[in-house]
């Protein structure tokens, strides 16, 4: 008895032993593969290794910067309690992440929120929109070699709402001419799907950093009369929409926390009204609906998209097709054209020029972005502003007093 329980006592601890060793040998291989891949991360210079010291918020929603109260006028209000006329403006809920950047001594920025590296001085030459991706695609700075050209999300993130002119921190970002003119427009990746007056089906948007605005530009013009300057930026994707349709009138996106009206009303109206209709809202059984501001609203914008796009699968607003637009009625029709959609208030306000009163508010273009024959062109998924009210002073090209609302509210 007793050497049999010997013996199966040795033979499970020899079973033990060759256990343990092959074990052993499979860790060791493991940790050996962990280093060869640790090894060439580190010494690898490709975009790819790159990329992947910084981490990407797929779409944290920014701040505008605008934190003062505007009438109609344009006269700064020191409060607005709910019920009065012109709360739930942009400076009534100061929503999105405060702006922030981190400096990093070589050249570049870091946006602490997105988690995309910037160009911090751009090159002051002008470029056509091929060159411009060009000239990205080969930028060597600070040691990185995977700089591409920005979205006009990506673009439009670091725009700073509040005072304009510029409409950019210049603590942090150099003007690429190192003056405030109206020429600081910069280049992003989108190709426009439609055709504009100006650049025909040649069209590309692009941010002006000192008006604010967005519009689509002749992508072959180059040199000082057409090119547009480009900051170049590094990192993975920002500013992808994740929606989901609620089944009762509402889209989520899970990526920037935001739930929209899945509809507008077909009612156009001026920016005071626009304001209170949104706060009055109970759509899908919320009360807590409000005017976007003009970052979220452009968060929305898909630039595959536009009524005057040349294929047929991209004829539409410039919106995800989940969502709907009403068409303008017949009587606010530009130049005949039958298909067309409207403009879309924000919450956000806006001076013509440095020094004016905010007498404007920012829309976003769903449909054309029309000049003053109602003629295409600045592009479907332009932002630019327009007075407030029927009263009040004129504006660019055609004014519209009258704009749709999208309503939005925050998930959590």
């Amino acid at each position: 008895m007793k050497k049999s329980v010997t013996k199966n006592t040795i033979d499970l601890l020899s079973m033990f032993i060759l256990l343990f060793s092959l074990m052993t040998f499979v860790v060791g291989c493991s940790d050996e593969d962990d280093v060869v891949d640790d090894t060439d991360e580190v010494t690898d210079d490709d975009s790819t290794s790159n990329e992947n010291e910084l981490e990407i918020n797929d779409f944290l929603q920014i701040a505008t910067g605008q934190i003062t109260l505007y009438d109609d006028d344009g006269e700064v209000l020191a409060s607005v309690i709910e019920g009065e006329d012109f709360y739930g403006q942009d400076a009534t809920y100061l929503k999105g992440s405060a702006m922030s950047y981190t400096d990093n001594g070589d050249g570049t920025v870091t946006d602490n929120n997105t988690g995309l590296m910037w160009q911090q001085v751009p090159s002051s030459d002008d470029y056509s929109w091929a060159d411009a991706v060009t000239y990205c695609d080969n930028l060597e700075l600070s040691g990185y070699d995977d700089w591409r050209m920005p979205t006009l999300k990506e673009l439009f993130s670091i725009s700073e709402f509040s005072s304009g002119w510029p409409y950019l921190d210049t603590g942090y970002f150099n003007l690429a001419s190192g003056e405030v003119t109206k020429d600081e427009q910069f280049w992003a990746n989108n190709y426009y799907v439609g055709t504009t007056v100006e650049g025909g089906s040649n069209a590309a948007f692009g941010v002006n950093h000192v008006t604010g605005h967005i519009k689509a530009y002749s992508a072959t013009a180059s040199g000082p009369v057409g090119g547009k300057y480009v900051r170049a930026v590094r990192g993975g994707d920002y500013g992808t929409n994740a929606y989901t349709d609620n089944g009762d009138g509402t889209i989520s996106d899970a990526n920037t926390g935001l739930m929209w009206a899945q509809d507008d009303d077909g009612v156009i109206m001026d920016w005071k009204d626009a304001l209170a209709y949104a706060e009055s809202s109970e759509l899908a059984g919320y009360s807590d609906w409000r005017l976007p501001n003009v970052k979220e609203l452009q968060g929305i914008v898909d630039y595959s998209y536009s009524p005057t796009a040349t294929d047929s699968e991209n004829v539409g607003p410039a919106i995800d097709p989940l969502f709907t637009c009403s068409q303008l009625p017949s009587d606010v029709q530009e130049a005949g054209y039958d298909d067309d959609y409207g403009y879309y208030w924000t919450g956000t306000s806006a001076p013509f020029t440095s020094g004016e009163p905010y007498y404007y508010a920012w829309y976003v273009a769903f449909g054309r972005a029309v000049n003053g024959e109602g003629e295409d062109f600045h592009g479907a998924g332009a932002v630019r502003f327009d007075t407030k009210d029927e009263d009040g002073p004129a504006g660019e090209d055609a004014e519209r007093y009258y704009n749709y609302v999208r309503l939005v509210r925050n998930i959590n």
